[in-house]
């Protein structure tokens, strides 16, 4: 076997080398062709291969593909910057282009604490979180993740921050039901909050439906409401990671807006290029930034390709296909129709305990018992043996975690918002068949 030189996942696992995509399909170097039911990982929202983005991409190429932010700035990074301010919540936001999801988040960290300390309060440093969460793969942004899997290796480089309780309905972390629970898991923020002191809390991050930690988790009406209302009564700035959720995905161009919540700050990411390029941006309303324009003028991160100009014009590119072809819309209807879809392969597939998310942001939890909501052994490698057969089939799916402590199965459905209602019966479809051959295995 010829020797391997590029990191994979899997560093002993042959993947195939891909050749090409078009619309909702992945090929193959060998022809074959895969329905791509997840966008990759939760990113390509408009689908592969559309002309008018790669048209954008090559006319900015042909102008200038990379300068120094310290040195320039350009056209499509401050036209990007505006869409965005005025696309987001309320209106009224500043943003740091960066790279990646785990660099938004953690740059979203950073301007809180800078916030904090260009108004004299420099204790205010913590950066609460939950514990089913999953925020991103540097030290900042893992340190600010409950996701267990992902901090083990690193536990002794990290914050202890992840110290609340998620919006878990399905199987509540505190044993309540809601709405007679009074929605006792966002008291959970306030007791966090009292029990370090307010003067040392800086912000609570959290995503607004939770993805890989907990397979689209969806919080009970009334949550985010609540929650925006303590940090503001203990002067607690509030970060919203939209990596996953931004820009289309949930039937709302952010999903913070289903809740009528306006975040202090936002992590965008993933949808925002729809993975033709490269980034990502952390944004802070004009109240975040104000301190810091009137005191040091200049917020404390730097990266070298923050705000390319060709990556801004891709993103540009994708927003303005999204508003042209009405896909926000299409997400929140076709959502609808997937939602059913699932719910009927749900009672058709017993080891299926949940379905829960909004717009074209879809998670199932695979249990042994429905009952009892009793997770499979880990040994059982329930979720990889999904996402596996599905691969075989033709179907890309997203492989998630579930349940609770114990840990769980679950995965993501989240397809290009340009889906058809075929494509999606198709991958359905494809998706039961995967889903009861693999019950035959580990219920042997």
């Amino acid at each position: 076997m010829e020797r391997e030189h590029l990191i994979k996942p899997l560093l002993d696992r042959r993947y195939p080398k891909i050749h090409h995509g078009k619309g909702v399909f992945l090929y193959d170097e060998d022809g074959k062709a895969y329905l791509d039911a997840c966008s990759g990982a939760v990113t390509a929202g408009i689908g592969h291969g559309v002309p008018e983005i790669l048209e954008a991409m090559k006319e900015q190429a042909e102008k200038v593909i990379f300068v120094y932010r310290s040195q320039f700035t350009s056209e499509p990074a401050e036209r990007l910057a505006k869409k965005l301010s005025e696309s987001a919540p309320g209106g009224g936001y500043w943003t740091f282009f960066v790279n990646s999801g785990s660099e938004a988040t953690e740059t979203a960290m950073k301007i809180a604490i800078q916030h904090w300390q260009e108004r004299g309060k420099p204790g205010k440093t913590i950066v609460l979180s939950r514990r089913m969460s999953y925020h991103g793969i540097t030290l900042g942004a893992l340190s600010m993740s409950g996701h267990a899997a992902r901090r083990r290796r690193f536990v002794p480089l990290l914050e202890e921050w992840p110290a609340v309780p998620a919006p878990y309905c399905y199987r509540c972390p505190l044993r309540l039901t809601h709405p007679e629970c009074g929605l006792a898991c966002a008291d959970e923020l306030e007791a966090a909050i009292r029990r370090l002191g307010a003067e040392h809390v800086a912000a609570f991050i959290a995503e607004p439906i939770i993805g890989a930690a907990g397979g689209a988790v969806v919080p009970p009406e009334g949550y985010f409401q609540k929650v925006k209302d303590i940090c503001e009564r203990h002067d607690v700035l509030l970060i919203a990671d939209e990596v996953m959720t931004g820009i289309g995905r949930t039937g709302a161009m952010f999903a913070m807006e289903h809740w009528g919540v306006e975040p202090d700050l936002i992590a965008l990411g993933k949808g925002m290029t729809a993975g033709y390029t490269p980034m990502a941006a952390a944004m802070a309303k004009d109240a975040v930034i104000e301190p810091i324009l009137n005191g040091s003028k200049s917020v404390m991160s730097g990266h070298t390709f923050s705000a390319n100009p060709l990556s801004a014009a891709v993103s540009l590119a994708v927003l303005d296909y999204v508003e042209q072809h009405g896909l926000v819309q299409a997400a929140a209807e076709k959502g609808a129709y997937l939602s059913e879809r699932l719910r009927e392969l749900a009672s058709r597939c017993d080891m299926v305990g949940d379905v829960r998310g909004k717009g074209l942001l879809w998670g199932l939890e695979f249990v042994s018992d429905r009952t009892a909501k009793r997770p499979f052994p880990a040994e059982r490698n329930v979720t990889a043996r999904i996402v596996d057969r599905a691969f075989g089939k033709g179907l890309l799916v997203y492989p998630a975690s579930g349940g609770d402590d114990r840990g769980g199965d679950a995965i993501i459905v989240s397809p290009p918002y340009t889906i058809t209602l075929e494509e999606l019966d198709q991958a359905v479809s494809l998706l039961e068949e995967s889903i009861r051959e693999t019950a035959e295995e580990v219920t042997a």
